[in-house]
């Protein structure tokens, strides 16, 4: 250790505060407002009068707290009471993602599509790999390791730190842990500590065959376990690979089967495991293991024809490569059984040397992986790192120095599961709409030059973009932006409410040629600021949805059908509870993200958008999914609702910036 972190583990730990149970009064409040923008435009559709329906939520509101709901939240404040760390994450939240039960590929796993590296070239190797991606693959996990130990001995986020207090227990998540799938609700493998032999393992996904590669080895002199240097990675890496490239026949699927539907899956594991004791050993080193690294076989390509996008860049050929080095991370059918679905975070390079990350979304939130991620593309690939790696010959066989085969037994039942699975994963595959925008007109820097916040500009502009994408009957949509509890003690998301009344109030008028700038301008403005303190009470533990969340569940089955016993109740059984929470409009910022070249992540509605977004200081970067299938979506039309979007605010703002200027010169005068 050294002596930083001596210094940093001898100072006082900083401790987070517990995640608050939110007033009663003051949720059903913020609820309520959250619903004017639905109900104006369910009056605009129905004909009921917007002040009579609004009078009716809010006759149930007060019924609610006054009865029903006092005995909630005291029920939820108990429950607090006996949770170790909070109400939220130790009972609920955990609980909603391990439900779900349609498959992980796309519409859960996050995406992360990694910078290229300059001056590098695919120069094939004997295993039909390419050299340079065995060493991207190599250097990468091990950079990936050393950031692990250094966060475990705390000389980067130490404990002293709000953040590191939150990093450090976030980023423990993405290692040695793995969703497990079972019938009606699945489980999250326990964190497996580093001194159990399976806990030390890389497990390495080569041409559907899965290895498991050795990272630690114990100091004979010291006694402890200690990182493999990133020469031998690179040697165990390429052994892998040879191994993968010349042993006969094909490998079974089976990382197929980790994409399908989670009932489905968990049927086939059931019938995996009973056919051997080995494969119960298999999937135990991938459940335990630090995490998985894919070396795709292919490098996944678009032609002209099957790409309908027209980039707006003007560049296609650019936007070609985007989109194919998006498609492959998120996963395509040429690699999806290259995968294992279930695993916390997989590496991925492709024999160009292109990279990223995917991974399951229940044990950390995507913020987590792409700080991991940027720190570990920060620095490049040396470039005297393996040179001579390959100049030696590797022996075929079942494991070598530091590696080993990890071989599922199968039967005619588990082929004919993986060939249906791998046809069911291709659909969805084929279904997804998926592509990247880099917006280059400006970025954060700009945006805050004028005193507005970057986030806000960009959920405004979604807010805009849907509109004009939308006929008037669906014109406005319940959105979904994820926010951060980090500051508080197993803090995870809270929700933010994009579409508002004022956010609604200010799209109306973009479009009317009636209305002046001055006018457009103001309600922008005002809408900025609903955003912004929108986001300060959602991340300071004064959000709504998950208090919602937590209340109804505090509701017994007798109760919640119970409305003339227990008024009030009909606050949850309205149709338009569930309405403000269909989140057609799904979204998410991370961070500024210059070493990404695009992130993604599934919509969650057959007729919705899933935006991901990174605000730069110069370029905005966009990863949006919807679905073919769909008559309402479309992504590059909503591209370019985008766009226009930006470019018609960034032109209001400089008319009132300008105005602003002119009106100040004139009073100096």
């Amino acid at each position: 250790m050294s002596a930083h972190a001596r210094q940093q583990a001898e100072s006082k730990p900083i401790r987070l505060p517990r995640l608050p149970v939110p007033d009663l009064s003051k949720t059903l409040t913020k609820y309520l407002a959250s619903l004017e923008p639905l109900l104006q435009e369910e009056s605009l559709r129905t004909g009921v009068p917007y002040e009579q329906a609004y009078a009716l939520r809010e006759k149930w509101a007060d019924q609610f707290s006054n009865g029903i709901g006092k005995v909630c939240q005291e029920r939820l404040k108990a429950l607090d009471r006996a949770s170790p760390n909070n109400w939220l994450d130790d009972n609920f939240w955990l609980k909603t993602y391990l439900e779900w039960r349609v498959p992980l590929l796309i519409n859960s796993n996050w995406w992360l599509a990694f910078s290229d590296e300059e001056g590098f070239g695919g120069t094939s190797s004997a295993s039909g790999f390419t050299n340079w991606q065995l060493r991207r693959a190599a250097w990468l996990t091990h950079r990936t390791l050393e950031l692990k130990n250094k966060i475990d001995s705390q000389e980067v986020y130490p404990d002293t730190t709000r953040t590191g207090v939150w990093f450090r227990e976030s980023v423990s998540k993405m290692f040695n842990i793995c969703r497990i799938p079972h019938k009606a609700c699945d489980s999250l493998s326990p964190l497996s500590p580093l001194d159990h032999s399976l806990s030390q393992l890389v497990v390495v996904i080569a041409k559907n065959w899965f290895y498991a590669l050795r990272a630690y080895e114990l100091n004979p002199v010291s006694g402890q376990l200690e990182l493999v240097a990133a020469s031998q990675i690179l040697e165990r890496m390429a052994a892998i690979a040879h191994d993968a490239s010349t042993r006969p026949g094909e490998a079974p699927m089976i990382g197929a089967l980790s994409a399908d539907k989670r009932d489905t899956w968990a049927q086939n594991l059931s019938h995996l495991l009973s056919l051997s004791s080995q494969n119960h050993h298999v999937h135990e080193s991938i459940v335990r293991s630090l995490f998985c690294v894919s070396l795709d076989f292919e490098t996944h390509a678009l032609d002209e024809e099957s790409q309908t996008y027209s980039p707006l860049s003007g560049d296609r050929q650019r936007q070609l490569s985007l989109d194919a080095h998006l498609h492959s991370v998120r996963s395509t059918s040429s690699n999806v059984s290259n995968r294992f679905f279930d695993k916390s975070c997989t590496l991925i390079v492709d024999p160009s040397g292109q990279a990223g990350a995917m991974g399951e979304h229940s044990p950390c939130d995507a913020l987590v992986p792409s700080m991991v991620g940027e720190h570990i593309i920060g620095q490049s690939v040396p470039e005297d790192f393996g040179r001579n790696t390959f100049d030696v010959e590797f022996n075929s066989g079942s494991s070598g120095d530091g590696w080993h085969r990890l071989d599922w037994i199968t039967d005619s039942y588990i082929h004919s599961a993986c060939v249906e699975a791998k046809e069911r994963a291709d659909r969805i595959i084929s279904n997804s709409d998926d592509s990247v925008l880099w917006f280059e007109g400006f970025g954060c820097e700009w945006i805050k030059s004028l005193g507005l916040s970057s986030d806000a500009f960009v959920q405004l502009a979604l807010q805009l973009a849907w509109f004009r994408t939308h006929p008037k009957e669906s014109r406005f949509t319940a959105t979904y932006e994820t926010v951060l509890t980090r500051m508080f003690h197993k803090g995870r998301t809270e929700t933010i409410r994009t579409l508002s009344t004022d956010s609604r109030r200010w799209v109306l008028v973009m479009d009317d040629s009636s209305v002046t700038a001055d006018s457009k301008s103001a309600l922008l403005l005002r809408a900025l600021q609903t955003h912004t303190a929108l986001t300060r009470e959602a991340m300071t533990g004064r959000g709504i949805d998950r208090h919602l969340l937590g209340l109804r569940n505090m509701l017994t089955p007798e109760e919640l059908v119970s409305p003339s016993e227990y008024p009030g109740i009909e606050l949850f059984t309205d149709s338009l509870y569930g309405k403000s929470q269909e989140w057609l409009l799904s979204t998410s910022g991370l961070s500024e993200g210059p070493l990404f070249k695009g992130t993604g992540f599934g919509a969650a509605y057959e007729d919705g958008y899933g935006v991901n977004y990174l605000v730069g200081p110069l370029t905005i970067k966009f990863g949006i999914e919807s679905k073919f299938s769909s008559s309402c979506t479309s992504t590059s039309e909503f591209q370019e609702a985008i766009v226009s979007a930006l470019w018609d605010m960034h032109d209001i703002c400089v008319h009132a910036a300008g105005h602003a200027a002119a009106s100040e010169q004139k009073s100096k005068l």
